[in-house]
């Protein structure tokens, strides 16, 4: 009970970490909470769905395809919601999110011809293997292992490569970056665009876990990465990925043990119980700011 338990759990926190990396990844650099992070996962879901129902291609030319849209959509939103208001203060841009959150659903909803659920294809030949106690499927080892190898991807990028050094360095100091020669501008887009990628995944992995996806899918899961996010401490993308995974066991746990009922609030009290007991998140480190 308790492996198999611990097995869905990962596999569904893999999927909440996707999608708190770009929140983390954009809190880090400009200290914005992009609150429409979740309907660009939506989007990402349901341009995986569109890819295999009318375009016929395979599961992963559908991912790739759901990570391109999502990746155009977020920069998008940067530049026409969030860089105007980059100097504002801090009310304006979360206004701004939560209005482009509003109407991302919105969009999708007139578009898809109302809010009911869209039936998810089983794109994955399914197979069920028993190791011991643990029955594991073939979709949860493919959601495992891509889950595993864009968070590593993501790694490398950020620490090896010219433009991850660049997020690094416009996360220590904005202004001191932009002072450096960084195109800060440039910094924060690509940073936008990777995160939503990693979202954009996320959606057609859990539309094919779940077989099912809808208009709204995108505010729950949203607000729970962000839980995973501020549980690992902000701003921390090791943090955002092993406070997804921790959401994901958590929920699982908690609905074996016949919470289920409450399975939406086991994120919120676990994210108001880390912050009681370390305010700065698991992985997170105070900042100390001269005045």
């Amino acid at each position: 009970m308790f492996w198999q338990q611990l097995v869905n759990g990962v596999t569904l926190g893999s999927t909440y970490a996707l999608i708190a990396l770009g929140y983390t990844m954009v809190y880090g650099i400009i200290q914005l909470i992009n609150f429409a992070h979740g309907e660009v996962y939506m989007i990402g879901a349901f341009t995986g769905l569109i890819m295999v129902v009318v375009y016929k291609v395979n599961f992963f030319v559908a991912m790739l395809a759901a990570m391109l849209a999502c990746t155009v959509v977020a920069v998008v939103i940067e530049k026409v919601a969030y860089r105007p208001l980059r100097n504002s203060p801090r009310l304006a841009p979360l206004i701004s999110a939560l209005g482009v959150s509003t109407f991302l659903q919105t969009l999708v909803t007139l578009i898809r011809g109302g809010p009911n659920p869209l039936p998810f294809p089983q794109v994955i030949q399914d197979t069920v293997y028993i190791l011991g106690p643990i029955r594991f499927s073939k979709v949860q080892v493919i959601i495992l292992i891509l889950a595993s190898l864009l968070m590593v991807f993501l790694q490398c990028t950020v620490k090896y490569t010219k433009i991850g050094k660049a997020m690094r360095a416009a996360s220590e100091d904005y202004a001191t970056a932009r002072l450096m020669g960084i195109n800060v501008d440039r910094v924060v887009s690509f940073t936008f665009g990777l995160g939503a990628a990693l979202a954009g995944a996320g959606g057609v992995l859990v539309g094919m876990y779940f077989n099912s996806i809808h208009p709204f899918m995108g505010v729950t899961v949203g607000l729970k990465a962000f839980c995973a996010a501020v549980v690992g401490g902000i701003g921390s993308i090791p943090g955002a990925m092993m406070g997804g995974i921790f959401l994901g066991v958590a929920e699982v746990f908690g609905v074996a043990m016949g919470f289920d009922t409450y399975k939406e609030a086991i994120a919120f009290a676990l994210l108001i119980l880390v912050l009681l007991v370390k305010p700065t998140g698991l992985f997170g480190r105070p900042i100390q700011r001269k005045v």
